[in-house]
C-alpha cells in the first residue's frame, strides 16, 4: 500500500521519538506498537501490542466520566474518579440534612448509594476504527459550507449506522485536523451512583491556594458505581438494576512509587493546541486568555458575593463556583507558562523555518487557512460571551435548549444538528431536570448582567442588534429587562420545563413563556452565528490537512515526536516518578506524606484538616499504606507524565500495568502544556493510591470496599 507524506512522516516521526523529549506525547493506543522499544527502554514491563487495543485489558477498564476520566476497580462496577470530577454529582445530593460536601459520603450497602444527576455519565469505549476515506468520499472537491456539510453527514450516516444495533452511543473524531477520522464506540451508562467521597476538607485540602501547586497534600478521589438493567444494558436510574460487570478493572499494587519508576497513564485528554499556527499561538497569548481571565474572576466574584447571607445559593452554586475557580487559574497559568517559554516567538520562528522547506503545492491553502483563522479571530470576544450565557446559567440555557430543540425536530432525524437528533434527548432531557438543585433567580440575574454588560460594550460590528432589542443599551435598561423576563417567567418549576420538553421534542408549538420568547430571538441569532461559523470551519476542514502535512514532514526531519492533538479520545501517556526544579536553587521531592498535612493545617478553610484525619496521624498508625522508606504516610507523587484537561481522573499505572495513582491536576509552571510541552516543567500530580487505601482502612473507613477491590483492611 503507497503510504501518504503525512503517514511517512508520522512513521518516521515515531522512529525519532526517543531523540525528542521521551516523556512528550498523547499517544493514541494503535501507535504504541511503534514505540515498543522506547516503552521498553523507559521500564514497561507488559507487552506494548496490548495496548492497541482499547476494548481489551488494561486499557478497557479506563472510561470517561462526566468531564474527566475514571477507571473500574471491582468487578461489580465500582469506579474511581476524583472528588472534582464528581463534585456535581457530590453537590446534587447534597442537602440540609445530610451536607455530602463538607461531610464526604459513605453508602452503607448498595441500596444506600445515591443517584447522580440525570445528565451524569459514564462511556465505556468498545470499538476504536479508522473511517477518513468514507468521511471525506464526499467532501473532496467541494469548499466552505459545502465541504462541512458533507464531512458532517457523513459523520451523522456512520453514528447512525453504529448505533443501529442498540445500545451503544457512537462518534466520529477528527485527528490531525481533518486528516484522519475515527469512528468510536461507547456503552452509554446513565445510572451511576455516588458511593464513597471523602470529606471537602480531604477531597479538596487547600482549594484554589493549592491548585495547580506543588507540593499538594489532596485526597481527590471518589468512589461511583454503575448500574445497568438487568439484562446487562444501560438503563435509566431504577431501584431494579443491577451492578455494571466491565470488561476489566485494574488491580491495585500495594507497592508505591519512588523517585525513577516507570509510570504510565490513561486518560481521555480534552484538548490541545500544540499543531495549531503561530497565529493562533499569538492571538491566545495576545488575546484570548487574558480575556478569560478577566471574564472568569467577573463570574466568580459575582456568585461569591451572591452566595453571602445565602447558604442555599452557595450550596446550589458551589459546583459551578469551583469550575469557574478551576479556569480561572488555569487561564492564568497557561498565560504566565506560554510568556516563560517564550512560545510564541518559537512558534513563529518554527512555523516560519517550515514554510521555507515546505512543498509549493501546500502554500496556497496555507495562505487561505491563514485568512479564514483572522476572520474567526475577529469574531472571538463575541463568540465567547454568548457562549457563557448558555453554559452559565439554568433558566435561559433551559429556555434555549427547549427552542432549538423544537427547531431541530421538526426536520427529519439525520438533518438535525448534532446535539438534538433522538439520540440526544435523553441528555436534553437531564438537563432539564438537574436544574432545580442548581438554580437561583438572583444569581441567574446577577451573571447574565455581567455577562451581558459586557456585550453592550462590545463595538457595534460585533453586535448582534437583536440582543440590544431583548435588553437594551444602558445598565437601566438591560436590569428591567431581566427582572421582566425572571418575574414571570414559568420555567423555574420543573413540570413546566418538562411539559415544554415533550412537545418540542415532536417539533411542536411551545406553551408561551417570555423566557422561551426571549430564547426564540437569541437561538435565531445562534443560527445565524452559526452558518457563518460553519462556512469558515468547512474552509479550515479542507485547508489545514495541507498545514499538516507541512508540519509533521517539518517535525519529523527534526526528529520530533508526532501526535494528534488531544481531542477527548483515550490516550496514553508514558515517562516516570520525577522531582521539579522550577527556579534557581528550588528543588521539590516528587513524593509529599500526611506531616504536610498537619504543616498546612490552620482549622480555617481551605486548610481545615478533620479531626479524624488529625488524629489518624498523630496515632501514626499507618499499617501496610506506610511508605517502607520514608516510614510514613504519603499523600500525592509527582511524574513527568504528559497531561492535560480532562485527565483528571486518569489511573497512573506502574510498569506492572498496576493502579498506582491518580490524576488530579498539574503544577503551576505546566498549566501551558495543552499549548506548549517544555520538559523542563511539565509534571503530573497524583493521588498515592495508599493514602486512599489508608484512609478506607484507618480514617473514615470502608472495609466492604477494601475487600471489593480485593485490598487489605489494614
Amino acid at each position: 500500500m503507497k503510504r501518504t507524506p503525512l503517514a511517512a512522516a508520522m512513521a518516521l516521526g515515531m522512529s525519532l521519538a526517543a531523540a525528542a523529549n521521551a516523556n512528550e506525547g498523547m499517544w493514541m493506543p494503535t501507535q504504541l506498537p511503534g514505540l515498543a522499544k522506547t516503552l521498553k527502554e523507559a521500564g514497561f514491563k507488559g507487552d506494548p501490542s496490548a495496548l492497541a487495543d482499547v476494548t481489551a485489558p488494561p486499557l478497557s477498564a479506563v472510561v470517561r466520566v462526566g468531564g474527566g476520566t475514571g477507571a473500574f476497580v471491582s468487578g461489580d462496577g465500582l469506579l474511581l474518579t476524583n472528588h472534582h470530577v464528581a463534585y456535581g454529582v457530590i453537590q446534587y445530593n447534597a442537602s440540609k440534612e445530610h451536607d455530602t460536601i463538607n461531610d464526604g459520603f459513605i453508602a452503607q450497602g448498595r441500596d444506600d448509594e445515591r443517584a447522580a444527576n440525570p445528565d451524569y455519565r459514564v462511556l465505556v469505549t468498545v470499538g476504536f476504527d479508522k473511517v477518513t476515506d468514507e468521511v471525506l468520499k464526499e467532501a473532496r472537491g467541494k469548499n466552505g459550507r459545502a465541504y462541512y456539510d458533507a464531512v458532517e453527514n457523513a459523520r451523522k450516516r456512520i453514528v447512525a449506522d453504529c448505533e443501529a444495533e442498540g445500545g451503544v452511543r457512537c462518534s466520529v473524531a477528527n485527528m490531525y485536523y481533518g486528516s484522519d477520522f475515527y469512528r468510536i464506540r461507547q456503552l452509554e451508562l446513565t445510572d451511576i451512583r455516588l458511593v464513597y467521597a471523602p470529606p471537602r476538607a480531604i477531597g479538596n485540602y487547600g482549594d484554589e491556594i493549592d491548585n495547580f501547586m506543588w507540593p499538594r497534600h489532596t485526597g481527590d478521589f471518589t468512589l461511583l458505581r454503575a448500574y445497568v438493567g438487568k439484562d446487562g444494558k444501560p438503563a435509566p436510574y431504577s431501584k431494579d438494576n443491577v451492578p455494571y460487570h466491565p470488561p476489566a478493572h485494574l488491580k491495585m499494587s500495594l507497592d508505591g512509587p519512588k523517585e525513577g519508576d516507570y509510570a504510565m497513564l490513561a486518560g481521555y485528554p480534552g484538548t490541545t493546541y500544540r499543531l495549531r499556527t503561530a497565529a493562533e499561538f499569538a492571538n491566545q497569548i495576545d488575546t484570548v486568555l487574558p480575556r478569560r481571565v478577566e471574564v472568569f474572576q467577573q463570574l466568580i466574584d459575582v456568585i461569591e458575593a451572591q452566595g453571602k447571607g445565602n447558604a442555599d445559593a452557595r450550596t446550589r452554586y458551589a459546583s459551578q463556583l469551583q469550575s469557574l475557580k478551576n479556569n480561572r487559574k488555569r487561564a492564568a497559568g497557561e498565560l504566565e507558562g506560554l510568556l516563560r517559554s517564550d512560545a510564541k516567538t518559537q512558534r513563529a520562528q518554527d512555523e516560519q523555518a517550515m514554510l521555507a522547506a515546505t512543498d509549493a503545492r501546500y502554500k496556497a491553502d496555507i495562505d487561505a487557512l491563514s485568512a479564514s483563522l483572522a476572520a474567526e479571530r475577529d469574531a472571538g470576544a463575541g463568540d465567547f460571551l454568548v457562549t457563557l450565557m448558555s453554559s452559565q446559567t439554568q433558566l435561559l440555557r433551559s429556555a434555549m435548549l427547549l427552542e432549538r430543540l423544537r427547531i431541530e425536530s421538526a426536520k427529519p432525524d439525520a438533518a438535525r444538528e448534532s446535539g438534538y437528533q433522538q439520540r440526544d434527548q435523553a441528555l436534553i432531557e437531564g438537563v432539564l431536570k438537574q436544574v432545580q438543585r442548581r438554580y437561583d433567580p438572583a444569581v441567574e440575574k446577577a451573571l447574565l448582567t455581567a455577562l451581558l454588560t459586557r456585550y453592550q460594550q462590545l463595538p457595534d460590528a460585533r453586535r448582534d442588534a437583536r440582543y440590544d432589542a431583548l435588553f437594551g443599551r444602558t445598565p437601566e435598561q438591560l436590569r428591567k429587562a431581566l427582572d421582566t423576563l425572571y418575574a414571570a417567567t414559568r420555567l423555574g418549576n420543573e413540570a413546566q420545563r418538562l411539559s415544554r420538553f415533550e412537545a418540542a421534542r415532536k417539533g411542536g408549538a411551545l406553551e408561551a413563556d417570555p423566557l422561551l420568547a426571549a430564547a426564540a430571538t437569541l437561538v435565531a441569532a445562534q443560527l445565524d452565528a452559526e452558518r457563518e461559523s460553519k462556512e469558515r470551519e468547512g474552509e479550515q476542514l479542507r485547508l489545514r490537512p495541507s498545514y499538516m502535512q507541512a508540519l509533521f514532514a517539518w517535525r519529523a526531519s527534526q526528529g520530533r515526536a508526532v501526535y494528534p492533538d488531544a481531542n477527548s479520545t483515550l490516550r496514553i501517556s508514558y515517562g516516570k516518578v520525577e522531582a521539579l526544579h522550577p527556579r534557581d536553587a528550588v528543588s521539590y521531592s516528587p513524593v509529599t506524606t500526611v506531616a504536610g498535612i498537619v504543616e498546612k493545617n490552620t482549622n480555617t478553610v481551605p486548610f481545615d484538616a478533620p479531626r479524624p484525619l488529625l488524629d489518624a496521624i498523630a496515632r501514626g498508625d499507618f499499617g501496610s499504606t506506610a511508605d517502607p522508606v520514608l516510614k510514613t504516610q504519603t499523600v500525592n507523587f509527582l511524574t513527568n507524565l504528559d497531561t492535560t484537561g480532562g485527565n483528571s481522573g486518569s489511573p497512573v499505572l506502574n510498569a506492572r500495568g498496576e493502579l498506582i495513582g491518580l490524576n488530579f491536576d498539574s503544577n503551576w509552571e505546566s498549566v501551558s502544556a495543552s499549548w506548549w510541552f517544555d520538559p523542563r516543567y511539565k509534571r503530573a500530580v497524583h493521588v498515592d493510591m495508599r493514602y486512599l487505601r489508608w484512609l478506607l482502612a484507618k480514617v473514615y473507613p470502608a472495609p466492604a470496599l477494601l475487600d471489593e477491590m480485593g485490598l487489605p483492611r489494614e
